[in-house]
């Protein structure tokens, strides 16, 4: 296919499927709406002339904060087409965060989204001069009684309607350049300050060339529901890609909404992080432990002949036994077809997994009621895909097949090293971080450490800061143990504790649905959550499960003792980054009472 830059590739791509849908949303009402290939470009080129209108620059950033609009994409293009730089922020993020990112970033002209997100961003436009204007997407937003700078994105684009800006912005389009810097995107920041990834055009069109030698299976007719946040590497690299393969992209705006909206679409790929398949093997595990004998029997009869199936034939490039082959075509359009159906996903051709740790008997179990995952690995600084499953071939236990044109070799302390077209420029306004996150020969160091198989598949052990050493001198990878330990479907959350202490620990969140059935089950009496995880059946019940799945790791890595939470650990709360991942630091500090009385 052809590579075109991004500030382009709306307007070529309306060119060849002209009046086919591009994109599907829902309006303000809740209604579902198509837009054309054509509307789609007309709308990014009306956003890219009201840009330069603005009097956007070449490369000065626009920042984007907000939630999955089709508004959301059609500022990403526009700004490419004045070869502007977008600087996206999490819906969720606080006014520090806003604040933080527009003053290191230098950010003039602000998108927002919600109420939510304005109220933010207006609070730190008024301690911030360099931020002179939002630009809202979203009609019901109030704009504060004071408030003379901000508009409605409706009424934005309606300020380029003039024959100066169209020739602005099509003298930009004539100079657009590959090494153009795309996209700065800002780090979680699970340690110390964010740093803002540079990622240029080039990075990205790499990262499409990577993944059509691959995914070959991937097509102009497949479905794509844009679920997780524009925000995050994987959606906003995955999402590009469909509209680079000319894919229908239906952006789902309320997340938690997901559940409906997928059971609506009915996608055939989404790319999702593994915490979504964790609940779906939740639900499908609880349904068929409450169903009668027979059929629990049939499900696992049908687990295990898929399992055979897809993993020990079809996946090792073999023909399966006929009467394997049978059983599998019947429970795959009876019982496999249901258990989709009920999530949404029945038309899957395949589902990108990425951004955490993905369970092994989670990912065998998916793979076996015939549900296509595939693995990978990736960061933000490597435009997203480092490695992932090939199909026929992939093995379970690894993160998948290193991607063509990429180099991946392990350094010190195991640490995995990455290089080729998809690996950034380096962290904006950070040349000291830049230069120490390269060896001298170009490989980016990912902090992540690991192996190679023979294969070329990466093998992921751990986050290198986050390996734990006790006081006995023991290395504990806390990941591994968590992943384990939140297959169990009474747990929720788990941080693993032992940093110079003399045995590994835990904070264990419960899933409190589950758990408080179990309790009225047995007879337990409770008021509130804080009352349930304090009584001692319920503790002596969860550390029984949680025995049993430890069965596989050395003593020394075991959880000796835990402490169960009466509540999560949210985003706004600072314990989790806006990718859903432990804040360590930040948890280890604020449960400091609770956790010296485990090794009280």
């Amino acid at each position: 296919m052809a590579n075109y830059h991004l500030g382009e590739l709306i307007h070529e791509q309306a060119k060849k499927y002209g009046s086919r849908t591009a994109l599907k949303y829902q309006d303000e009402r809740g209604a579902w709406v198509n837009m054309a290939w054509t509307l789609f470009s007309e709308r990014v080129m009306k956003a890219a002339r009201a840009l330069a209108e603005m009097g956007v620059k070449t490369g000065d950033n626009v920042g984007v904060y907000s939630q999955n609009m089709e508004q959301y994409l059609v500022t990403d293009f526009a700004a490419f087409a004045n070869r502007a730089v977008v600087v996206p922020m999490y819906a969720t993020s606080s006014p520090e965060q806003v604040n933080y990112i527009v003053n290191d970033a230098s950010i003039k002209i602000l998108f927002v989204g919600e109420q939510f997100q304005y109220n933010n961003a207006y609070k730190v436009q008024q301690e911030r001069e360099i931020l002179q204007k939002l630009i809202v997407f979203d009609r019901q937003v109030v704009f504060q009684p004071e408030d003379t700078t901000s508009v409605y994105f409706d009424d934005f684009i309606a300020t380029g309607e003039n024959s100066r800006s169209l020739a602005l912005v099509n003298a930009r389009l004539k100079q657009l350049k590959m090494d153009d810097l795309a996209a700065i995107i800002y780090t979680s920041g699970t340690t110390g300050e964010p740093k803002g990834v540079m990622l240029t055009h080039a990075n990205f069109i790499a990262a499409f060339r990577i993944h059509d030698v691959r995914l070959t299976f991937f097509s102009e007719k497949d479905v794509s529901m844009c679920f997780l946040p524009l925000t995050h590497i994987f959606e906003k690299a995955w999402t590009y890609y469909c509209l680079y393969k000319g894919a229908l992209v239906v952006v789902n705006r309320d997340p938690k909404e997901i559940r409906e909206t997928i059971k609506r679409v009915r996608p055939t790929v989404m790319s999702n992080v593994p915490r979504f398949w964790e609940k779906v093997y939740e639900g499908v595990k609880e349904t068929m432990e409450s169903v009668s004998w027979p059929l629990k029997w049939l499900f696992q009869d049908a687990v295990k002949t898929g399992r055979r199936h897809n993993l020990d034939y079809v996946n090792q490039g073999k023909r399966a036994p006929f009467g394997n082959r049978l059983k599998f075509l019947l429970y795959r359009h009876t019982l496999f077809y249901l258990v989709k159906r009920v999530v949404g996903i029945e038309r899957g051709n395949f589902f990108p997994v990425a951004g955490a740790p993905l369970s092994d008997t989670i990912n065998e179990f998916m793979q076996s009621i015939d549900v296509p995952i595939i693995y990978g690995y990736g960061l933000t600084e490597t435009t997203a895909t480092v490695s992932c499953f090939v199909e026929p071939g992939f093995t379970i236990g690894t993160v998948g097949t290193v991607m063509p044109e990429v180099e991946v070799k392990i350094g010190d302390n195991n640490e995995i090293m990455v290089r080729g077209g998809t690996v950034m420029r380096g962290y904006y306004n950070k040349p000291e971080a830049t230069k120490e996150a390269f060896t001298d020969d170009g490989f980016f160091k990912t902090g992540d450490a690991g192996r190679l198989t023979a294969r070329n598949e990466v093998v992921l052990t751990e986050r290198i800061k986050d390996l734990y050493k006790t006081s006995n001198g023991k290395y504990i990878a806390p990941q591994a143990i968590e992943t384990r330990i939140e297959e169990d479907k009474y747990i929720d959350q788990v941080a693993v504790i032992g940093d110079e202490r003399k045995f590994v620990s835990a904070l264990v969140v419960p899933n409190f649905p589950a758990l408080e059935a179990y309790a009225r089950k047995q007879g337990i009496r409770f008021n509130s959550t804080k009352e349930l995880v304090e009584n001692q059946l319920v503790h002596d019940f969860i550390f029984g499960r949680i025995e049993l799945l430890q069965s596989r790791f050395t003593n020394y890595e075991k959880i000796k003792r835990f402490a169960l939470l009466p509540e999560p650990f949210q985003m706004e709360k600072g314990e989790l980054t806006n990718t859903l991942k432990l804040r360590r630091k930040v948890i280890l500090e604020r449960y400091a009472s609770i956790i010296e009385q485990l090794y009280a």
